[in-house]
């Protein structure tokens, strides 16, 4: 199909769905009207304007009310209250002017359907797995705006892992949320998924929905390039269970620094059988069939193409593709016990914002779609539950940005303050208990170091290993490597370095290492290879 019939699909449907729901649309409007937090009121409980207390009181003690009248559902922490003061504080939560803009269906439909206009400047990298397949990072390098704002203390820009929909296609709201990063001096970089926005498919092998092991090796490469510095993520919608499962699988040796999740789809079994409405539903998957019909050549001797583009939901669609397989058939069930995003969700170890709504017409009621007792029991996970915004969409007034993004930078900027503060409070406690140690028993004991490997557990409360899997022998498979890019230079990943220029990294690497890691060496594979062996006292080999 010609990219002018797809345009043209995604047009009807959206003009079906707005004819549908016009008179349904126009009742919440009158409804609406007058039950918006007033800024008087900012600090008045308005739980009452939530339809339906069910949620409201499963929440219980944990919810605590923002401006806006969104809620900030979470067990109790430090870190828990270092947030609800940041969010407090924000302006981007402050209640607005009423728009047009304020439907739930409007929100999600701009976001979607709308046309994306003038995005940042992007230098793609593709990406070699072990495995011969492709993925793609897209680095975004402009434009650079003046006055670009470092967010690190130390001097170090973060990097900002953006994964978008499941689905492959870029919104408004991705490139928007990069625009932003970008000029609050984050590098951005855009993770794409085999054969999704251009990145070629070379194997005949999809990644299925909630599989991390291509992110893996995209994470690991971004440490690679960039060794010291932040790395936070951000998941768009059903994108959410990829970013879910990695920090599940990962766990505690995760690079990651802090993550967020926009409209995330956590239960996802049973929202691929329950459905979508209908325009949502046969939208997403005309999108998914229009992307692979390029490929249903390579894909014959995989699944059964005929089926597969005659396939009338969501569910059927991804059971063909990856359950009724040629070569390695599985059940519905099979797939799910390795694919759903919270399977492993009590071995995360890394802060999770996650930001719905509740008018949310493709996730669904949030009584329902909600695992409320994530948020209640697990000290990692926090939810910002508004009452607008729809699915993804969260929009203001133009020319400001979508409020989620502000909300996002916000929250990792208080993350980098938190554990900041957190390490020098740790610090000059350890010192002060040595010093008076010292004096008490001055005569009989010996000076002893900390040990490297409970020091950084000592640190963080989180129990949270930040920067002890950093240097863990980090092995790049030989055919790893970024095979082309866009671009000869880009400001946001350094040059690739030859095998025989790796004692110029040795020393480079070297230098911003602590002596107390104990690094033992730094040990250059043979020269023939393009890969570099990390050697230390803890052994780590990347498969």
């Amino acid at each position: 199909m010609p990219p002018w019939g797809a345009a043209l699909a995604l047009l009807l449907a959206a003009l079906a769905l707005l004819g549908l729901l016009a008179r349904r649309l126009r009742r919440r409007e009158r409804g609406a009207v007058g039950a918006r937090t007033l800024p008087g009121a900012q600090g008045q409980d308005d739980g009452e304007e939530v339809d339906g207390g069910s949620l409201a009181n499963q929440f219980s003690d944990a919810r605590e009310p923002l401006p806006g009248g969104c809620r900030l559902i979470c067990k109790p922490s430090a870190l828990a209250q270092c947030l609800l003061r940041a969010l407090r504080r924000s302006a981007a939560l402050e209640p607005g002017p009423r728009s047009w803009l304020s439907g739930p269906h409007l929100q999600t439909l701009c976001h979607f359907v709308l046309p994306v206009g003038p995005g940042p400047e992007l230098a793609r990298e593709y990406l070699q797995l072990v495995d011969d397949g492709l993925v793609a990072l897209d680095w975004v390098v402009g434009p650079c705006a003046r006055g670009r704002r470092v967010t690190n203390a130390g001097g170090l820009p973060a990097v900002l892992l953006v994964i978008p929909n499941a689905w492959g296609r870029l919104t408004r709201n991705v490139l928007g949320l990069c625009l932003l990063a970008l000029e609050r001096g984050y590098y951005p970089v855009i993770f794409h998924r085999r054969g999704h926005h251009g990145c070629p498919l070379v194997s005949p092998r999809l990644q299925p929905f909630g599989d991390p092991s291509d992110l893996k090796e995209a994470v690991t490469y971004i440490r690679f390039r960039h060794p010291a510095a932040p790395l936070f993520a951000v998941s768009e919608g059903s994108g959410s269970a990829l970013l879910l499962s990695y920090l599940g699988e990962c766990g505690s040796s995760s690079y990651v620094t802090g993550a967020a999740c926009i409209s995330p789809v956590l239960r996802c079994r049973e929202w691929f059988e329950a459905g979508l409405p209908w325009p949502y539903e046969w939208g997403f998957l005309l999108h998914q069939k229009i992307a692979l019909s390029r490929y249903a050549t390579a894909l014959e001797d995989t699944v059964d193409t005929r089926k597969l583009f005659r396939s009338r939901s969501l569910r059927e669609f991804e059971e063909t593709l990856f359950c009724h397989t040629k070569s390695f058939p599985i059940s519905w069930d099979t797939y799910w016990d390795h694919n759903d995003p919270l399977r492993d969700v009590d071995e995360a170890a890394v802060p999770v914002l996650c930001i719905c709504s509740s008018d949310d017409p493709v996730c669904g009621p949030a009584d329902h779609f909600l695992p409320t007792e994530l948020f209640h029991s697990n000290p990692y996970f926090f939810l910002l539950l508004s009452h607008h915004g729809g699915h993804c969409g969260f929009l203001r007034q133009e020319p400001l940005p979508a409020w989620s993004h502000e909300v996002i930078l916000e929250y990792f900027r208080a993350l980098t303050e938190f554990f900041r503060t957190e390490e020098r409070i740790k610090g000059l406690s350890r010192r002060r208990a040595s010093f008076l140690g010292g004096r008490r028993r001055w005569g009989t004991l010996q000076k002893r170091e900390v040990s490297p490997s409970s020091s950084l557990e000592d640190i963080f409360s989180w129990k949270r290993s930040y920067t002890s899997d950093l240097w863990k022998a980090v092995e790049l498979p030989a055919n790893w490597r970024s095979l082309y890019s866009e671009q000869n230079c880009c400001p946001c990943s350094p040059q690739h370095i030859p095998a025989q220029r790796l004692g110029i990294l040795h020393h480079c690497l070297l230098s911003r290492i602590s002596t107390s890691q104990r690094i033992a060496a730094f040990k250059p594979v043979d020269s023939g290879e393009n890969a570099l062996s990390l050697a230390t006292t803890t052994k780590m080999s990347y498969v």
